[in-house]
């Protein structure tokens, strides 16, 4: 388990290729490529796609730490000598893994186990009504009846109104046993459920799935499967499905899992609860690390009690926020920031910029090559595509660098870490349906994968920002176009 974890630590170093400039004359091609993106989804060797899939499952560690409850539950579910026991138990009575099931437990309910859900599951495994019935998990209510009394128009025996007092038996049910809730019989039961599932689609990785999209969710999607370019029958996984996804090759299977993605985000369960395990492994190691690692995953723009909205709010911290005025942005130039480059045919993107200041057009080196790379892959990915009778857009940026007194005078306090030079917008309106449709692939593709991560501002603004773990790749990036003389 410590192997695994700092394996995904090292990840990066594994993606950072260089290739040799292409023929092509006619854009910008960078030296510095990730393996695996995009495009490059076509064909993945059993070597990549394992690498795929620990990043994936390292890129979790923003989903599960980010949430309030993430560091309290490692401690609810590992130090608790009945769960404890009953994880034990299970795995003996079930075959399934105990520490798989506990990471469920971990990722569903974090450890409580009367904890409820808005929309029904309930207890330390989160099971739905209807799934307990397939479990054999009883939930039994029983009528009751409340009284009431209430004043009434009636007749008299003269035919005059009169009010009159009626009693009235009010019939409502109430639950009496609700087996979810204890966790001596669900987490069993969710483990015999679990172990039935793996049976019945071929692989634990496909049970974990099915825990959290369903059986029919898993027969749809294996059938796709099956059908999809690139996935051998005998090899078929859901990291493989995950990543054979593309809308240029495998459309159905993109657009099936688009779908799951939209729902409830269930194609990244298995990633998650792996990730889950690694990090009870962690707490149960060195509960200080974890807990350091909970604390570099909490936003500093939020309150402590709330989770962090999106990556961009744990990796920039206030500290970064360093461009405050115009004289700071321009003391900044060849001093943190860049001139982003804008040749639209070369590059893919073209700069539409607030305002007319000519130091508007700066941003670190790290965002203008995250600028340039997200161009360059969308555009391979939209002429892989061949969309009839439409044309590639250069994408549109709107911002880069801001003044932070510019944003609060103009009521932005959300765009405030354009402070940072760290992040920049596009601006997607504009572009062909099939071609924003290639952009989000991209951005997932990175953002999954943990280079960047990205957030839907108003309809049609999208704003990005690159890891800190990637920002010396993408200034490699920013660094070839300019070493090919481009700026």
């Amino acid at each position: 388990m410590v192997e695994i974890v700092m394996r995904a630590a090292c990840l990066p170093l594994l993606f950072f290729l260089s290739t040799g400039y292409a023929a092509d004359s006619d854009r910008f091609v960078p030296k510095h490529r990730l393996t695996g993106i995009g495009v490059g989804r076509d064909d993945l060797s059993e070597d990549l796609l394992e690498v795929r899939t620990d990043r994936m499952i390292a890129a979790q560690t923003f989903a599960i730490m980010r949430e309030p409850q993430a560091l309290a539950g490692a401690r609810r579910i590992t130090g608790s000598a009945k769960l404890q026991a009953l994880f034990r138990s299970a795995e003996l009575a079930s075959g399934f893994p105990a520490r798989v099931i506990e990471a469920i437990a971990y990722l569903e309910s974090w450890g409580d186990s009367r904890a409820e859900s808005p929309a029904g599951p309930r207890g330390i495994m989160q099971i739905s009504a209807a799934t307990a019935t397939t479990m054999g998990l009883k939930i039994t209510y029983a009528t009751r009846y409340r009284v009431i009394r209430e004043r009434v128009a009636a007749k008299d025996k003269r035919g005059r109104t009169v009010r009159r007092t009626v009693t009235r038996r009010i019939p409502y049910r109430v639950q009496v046993r609700d087996d979810r809730l204890l966790p001596e019989r669900a987490i069993p039961a969710a483990a015999r459920y679990l172990a039935g599932m793996e049976q019945k689609f071929g692989g634990r990785d496909w049970a974990i799935f099915g825990y959290h999209c369903g059986q029919g969710c898993i027969g749809m999607l294996q059938e796709i499967t099956r059908k999809s370019r690139g996935i051998p029958r005998e090899r078929m996984s859901v990291a493989r499905m995950f990543f054979a996804n593309s809308p240029a090759w495998n459309r159905e299977l993109y657009e099936a899992l688009q779908q799951q993605m939209q729902r409830d985000y269930s194609p990244t369960y298995w990633f998650r609860v792996m990730r889950a395990e690694q990090l009870l492994a962690l707490y149960r190691r060195d509960p200080a690390e974890f807990a350091q690692l909970a604390a570099e995953y909490k936003s500093q723009f939020v309150s402590a009690s709330t989770r962090a909205p999106h990556r961009l709010s744990v990796w920039l911290k206030k500290e970064d926020l360093v461009y405050r005025s115009d004289d700071d942005i321009r003391a900044g130039l060849g001093n943190g920031l860049v001139r982003a480059l804008d040749r639209p045919a070369w590059f893919g993107y073209t700069l539409k910029l607030d305002g007319d200041s000519e130091y508007l057009s700066e941003v670190s080196p790290a965002a203008a090559g995250t600028l340039i790379y997200v161009a360059f892959e969308t555009r391979r990915l939209f002429e892989e595509m061949h969309p009839r009778g439409t044309r590639f857009e250069p994408l549109t940026v709107t911002s880069l660098v801001q003044p932070e007194d510019s944003l609060r005078m103009k009521g932005r306090p959300e765009a405030l870490t354009h402070c940072s030079g760290q992040v920049f917008d596009i601006d997607h309106s504009v572009l062909p349906p099939a071609e924003l449709e290639c952009l989000r692939f991209v951005l997932s593709d990175l953002g999954w994968e943990g280079y960047l991560g990205f957030v839907e501002e108003g309809m049609d603004n999208l704003h990005i920002g690159s890891a800190p773990a990637a920002r010396d790749f993408f200034t490699s990036v920013f660094q070839d176009a300019i070493g090919r003389g481009e700026g």
